[in-house]
């Protein structure tokens, strides 16, 4: 049986929204940092999730 093209998710995963509450917690435990920490880093360098788990390597890396 075909997919049924007309059914699409149109989630971004590879994106973080800093305006749900359970994905910045998420980022924050998985990433070893807190959810003040995330929002921050969403702010200064936006929601790319590849790009922030980065940021929050090096933030981890710099304490």
């Amino acid at each position: 049986m075909a997919d049924d093209k007309s059914k699409r998710d149109f989630r971004d995963r590879n994106r973080v929204s800093a305006d749900e509450d359970y994905e910045v917690e998420y980022f924050a435990r998985e990433n070893g940092v807190t959810i003040e920490q995330v929002r921050e880093l969403i702010k200064a360098n936006g929601n790319d999730r590849e790009a922030l788990i980065e940021a929050a390597r090096l933030l981890r890396e710099r304490k």
